[in-house]
C-alpha cells in the first residue's frame, strides 16, 4: 500500500488537489477508503478541504474514522457544519458519539450537534444518510465495481451529483444492469430528479409523495447538497403519521395545545408565559415612570412615545423572523453571531436613518419644533439599531443556552424593544430639554 501511494503522489500533489479537486476526487473514489485516508492525511487540510467537500457521506464517514483524532478535529473545524454532520450521521452511533465528544472547541461541537438534529417529523430525521456519490462521467463498470463492495440491498436506484455535490440525475438499477460496461452514467440517467429540503415537515413530505408517487425521495440541505434519501417504507410510514409543528410557540403557546384542547390544559400551558410577559411589561413601564417629570413638562413626548416604541418593535420582529428561520433551516449557527449582529446592525442603521427622516419631517410639520424633531430622529435611529441587533442575538443566546428559541424569543424581544424605545426617546429628550 505504501509503495502504491508513493507511486501516485507525484500526480496527486498539492497543485493537482488544489486546482483540480473534482478530478482528484473522481480518481480517489476508485480506490479504497484506507488509501483515500492516507492520501488526505499526507497533505495540508487547506488543500484537501476541497476534496472532503466532494466525498459522499458514506466515503467521508469511513475516511474520517480512519484518520487520527487531531486531524479529525482540524477537518471538522474547517468543514461547514452541515457537511461535517452528513459524515457523522452516516456512521454508527458509537463512532459518531466518540468523534463528537472528542471535539474540543465548544462552538464547533455545538454546531455539529445542531446540524445533526432535525425535528422528529422532518425529512432530515427520517432520511437514510448512508450515501454514495456517483459522477455522470463514471462508467457503468466503475459503478458496478464500487457497488459490489457495498452491503447488498441498499440500493434500488443510484444518484449522480455534480462537482459541488448538487443532485444531478437518477439511474434505475435495471438500467444500470442492462447498460454496456463502457457507457457513462450521463447516457442512462434521468435528469432533474425531484428532491426535498432536509427541514421539510412530515405533512409536506406526504403531500410531495402523493403528488409525485416516488419510491425513493432524495433529500438536500440548505446549500442544495445531496445528503440523504427517504426510503419507500419511511414514506409510507410518514403518510400514516402525518403531523406538523405549529409556530404558536413563538408567542408562548405550547406546541402540544390544539384548537379543541381542554380549557384547563390550555390555561396551564399559557398562564406561565402570560405572567412572565406581565412582569416584563411592568419593567418597561418603570422606564416611563423614571422620566415622569420630563413627560409632565412636555406632553408632546407622551403623544410620540408609541411611535418610537412601535417602530422599534416592528424592526425587532423582522430581525427575529429572519434569524429564527436561519436557525431552523441551518443557514446560520451560533458561532456565526458576529456576522449576524454586524449585518443586523447595518440593516437597523440604514432603516433607522430612512425612517428617522420621514418621522422628523412629519413631527416638524406637526409641532414646528426643531428640538423635538432632533430628539425623535435621534431616538428612532438608536432604538431601531438596538431592536434589529436584539432580534438577531436573542434567539442565538437562547440556542446557546440550550433553550428553544421559538418558545420565548418574542416575549424577551418585546421587553427589549419597549425599553430601548422608551429610554432612548425620553432619555435624549431629557438631555436636550433646553431645545424643546
Amino acid at each position: 500500500m505504501t509503495d502504491k501511494i508513493s507511486g501516485i503522489e507525484n500526480a496527486i500533489n498539492n497543485v493537482f488537489l488544489d486546482r483540480y479537486p473534482a478530478d482528484a476526487a473522481h480518481m480517489l473514489e476508485q480506490e479504497g477508503v484506507e488509501y483515500i485516508s492516507q492520501v488526505l492525511s499526507s497533505h495540508p487540510v487547506e488543500i484537501t478541504l476541497k476534496i472532503w467537500r466532494r466525498l459522499s457521506p458514506d466515503f467521508g464517514s469511513k475516511v474520517l474514522k480512519l484518520i487520527d483524532k487531531e486531524q479529525q478535529q482540524i477537518v471538522l473545524a474547517n468543514l461547514e457544519p452541515n457537511l461535517g454532520a452528513s459524515f457523522l450521521k452516516a456512521m454508527d452511533e458509537q463512532s459518531r458519539l466518540e468523534i463528537v465528544d472528542s471535539v474540543k472547541e465548544r462552538f464547533i461541537k455545538n454546531d455539529l450537534v445542531r446540524a445533526m438534529m432535525y425535528q422528529d417529523d422532518s425529512a432530515g430525521a427520517l432520511m437514510d444518510a448512508r450515501l454514495l456519490y456517483f459522477r455522470p462521467e463514471m462508467t457503468v463498470a466503475e459503478v458496478i465495481n464500487i457497488l459490489r463492495s457495498r452491503p447488498h440491498g441498499m440500493y434500488r436506484k443510484i444518484y449522480t451529483v455534480d462537482d459541488d455535490n448538487h443532485l444531478h440525475g437518477i439511474v434505475d438499477m435495471e438500467d444500470l444492469a442492462l447498460a454496456d460496461r463502457d457507457e457513462t452514467l450521463s447516457t442512462i440517467e434521468r435528469h432533474n430528479p425531484g428532491s426535498i429540503d432536509a427541514n421539510t415537515t412530515r405533512e409536506e413530505i406526504v403531500t410531495y409523495f402523493e403528488r409525485h408517487k416516488m419510491t425513493d425521495l432524495p433529500v438536500v440541505d440548505i446549500d442544495n447538497r445531496f445528503i440523504g434519501v427517504l426510503r419507500y417504507h419511511v414514506l409510507v410510514g410518514a403518510a400514516l403519521e402525518e403531523t406538523s409543528v405549529d409556530v404558536q410557540t413563538m408567542v408562548g403557546v405550547s406546541k402540544d395545545e390544539r384548537a379543541l384542547s381542554p380549557a384547563r390544559f390550555a390555561t396551564l400551558k399559557r398562564l406561565p408565559w402570560l405572567q412572565i410577559n406581565l412582569a416584563t411589561a411592568f419593567l418597561a413601564a418603570s422606564v416611563v415612570g423614571f422620566f415622569e417629570d420630563t413627560i409632565a413638562q412636555f406632553t408632546a413626548l407622551a403623544v410620540l412615545l408609541p411611535v418610537v416604541a412601535g417602530q422599534s418593535g416592528n424592526t425587532g420582529a423582522q430581525s427575529l423572523a429572519v434569524t429564527m428561520r436561519g436557525l431552523a433551516l441551518k443557514e446560520i449557527y451560533p458561532r456565526m453571531w458576529p456576522k449576524i449582529v454586524l449585518k443586523e446592525f447595518n440593516v437597523g442603521l440604514m432603516n433607522g436613518i430612512a425612517v428617522a427622516i420621514t418621522t422628523g419631517l412629519g413631527v416638524y410639520i406637526w409641532s414646528r419644533s426643531t428640538g423635538l424633531t432632533i430628539v425623535i430622529m435621534t431616538s428612532m435611529v438608536l432604538s431601531m439599531v438596538i431592536a434589529s441587533v436584539s432580534g438577531a442575538i436573542i434567539p442565538v443566546m437562547l440556542t446557546v443556552s440550550g433553550q428553544d428559541p421559538a418558545q420565548s424569543s418574542s416575549i424577551f424581544l418585546t421587553t427589549v424593544t419597549d425599553i430601548a424605545g422608551f429610554f432612548s426617546f425620553l432619555g435624549i429628550a431629557t438631555l436636550l430639554m433646553n431645545l424643546l
